[in-house]
C-alpha cells in the first residue's frame, strides 16, 4: 500500500535534495584545483592525485603478469624495438621512469604502455609498421601515454565519476523508485558517453600528438604516422569495429586527419632538431 498522509491521501515522494549536489560541486572544485599537473609537450592541465611511485608500482605489477603470460621475443626485431624506444625517450621532456621495451610474439595488431615506463609491442604489428619510422610512430604514441600520465588521470576521473554517482543517488533518494532508476540510469549513460569515452579518445589524440613530436625530435620521418593508420584501416577492412562515439579510440580516419593537420609542426620540429638528416 502507498504511504498515507494525515488526510488519508497518498504521500507524495520528495524531489531532488540539492545539498549532496552542492557538496559534490564544492569537493570537485577543491579536488580539481589541488591536484593539477601539466602534461609535458602539450601544456594541458590535468587532474592527477597519485604519486609517481604509486603509479609505477601498479604498472610494474601488471607488466610482470603480462610477461609471465606472453612469449617475449628475442633477435633483431626485438633489439630494434628497444633501440627505437630508448631513442624516443632520450628526446622526451620527462626522464623520471625506468623504461623497459619488449617485443611479444603474438599476431595481434597492438602495442601498449603501462604506467612507470613499461612498453610492449606485439610482433603482428610489424606487418603494418614495416619500417623504423612507422615503428617509431607507434612507440612514440605508447611512450606518450606514460609521460602524459594518462593512466593516473583516468583513475582520478573515475574516482570523481563514482563520487558524483553516489552524490546523485543521495540527491534522488526521496524520489519514486521508478524515477530514481530512470534518473540514475540516464546519469550513468551520460557519464559513459558524455565523459568517459570522449576523455579516453582525447587521451589517444594527445598521445598521437606527443608521439608524432617525439618521432620528429628523434629524427624519424613523421610523415609515416598517418600512413600507419592508413595501413591499419586497410587491415581492419576499411572500417572500425564500432561507431566512434561508442569507442575508447578515435576512428582511423579521424587519426589520419588529425595527424595530417599536425604534420607542419612535426616537420618544423624535425628540421630544428635534425637539420638535413
Amino acid at each position: 500500500m502507498s504511504p498515507m498522509g494525515y488526510e488519508g491521501q497518498p504521500r507524495r515522494r520528495g524531489g531532488v535534495k540539492w545539498l549532496p549536489i552542492l557538496l559534490f560541486g564544492a569537493y570537485l572544485a577543491y579536488y580539481y584545483f589541488s591536484n593539477q599537473e601539466v602534461v609535458p609537450m602539450t601544456g594541458r592541465k590535468q587532474l592527477v592525485d597519485m604519486s609517481r611511485e604509486q603509479e609505477t608500482a601498479l604498472g610494474l605489477s601488471s607488466y610482470q603478469q603480462v610477461l609471465q603470460q606472453e612469449r617475449v621475443a628475442t633477435g633483431p626485431a626485438a633489439e630494434m624495438i628497444k633501440r627505437i624506444g630508448r631513442k624516443l625517450v632520450a628526446v622526451s621532456d620527462d626522464q623520471n621512469y625506468q623504461w623497459d621495451f619488449n617485443l611479444l610474439e603474438s599476431p595481434e595488431l597492438n602495442a601498449f604502455a603501462l604506467p612507470g615506463g613499461k612498453v610492449a609491442y606485439y610482433s603482428g604489428l610489424l606487418q603494418v609498421t614495416n619500417n623504423e619510422s612507422a615503428v617509431a610512430a607507434v612507440m612514440g604514441h605508447e611512450i606518450a601515454h606514460v609521460i602524459a600520465r594518462h593512466g593516473a588521470e583516468r583513475m582520478a576521473q573515475q574516482k570523481l565519476v563514482q563520487i558524483g554517482t553516489m552524490a546523485a543517488g543521495v540527491a534522488v533518494s526521496d524520489m519514486d523508485p521508478g524515477m530514481q532508476r530512470g534518473v540514475l540510469g540516464a546519469l550513468g549513460v551520460g557519464a559513459q558517453f558524455g565523459v568517459m569515452l570522449p576523455f579516453s579518445r582525447d587521451h589517444e589524440s594527445e598521445a598521437d600528438h606527443i608521439g608524432l613530436l617525439l618521432a620528429a625530435r628523434a629524427c624519424f620521418d613523421p610523415t609515416e604516422a598517418p600512413k600507419v593508420w592508413e595501413r591499419m584501416s586497410a587491415a581492419h577492412g576499411g572500417k572500425n569495429s564500432q561507431p566512434e562515439f561508442m569507442s575508447t579510440h578515435p576512428a582511423d580516419s579521424t587519426r589520419i586527419r588529425k595527424l595530417t593537420e599536425l604534420m607542419p609542426e612535426a616537420l618544423e620540429e624535425r628540421a630544428k632538431r635534425c637539420g638535413g638528416r
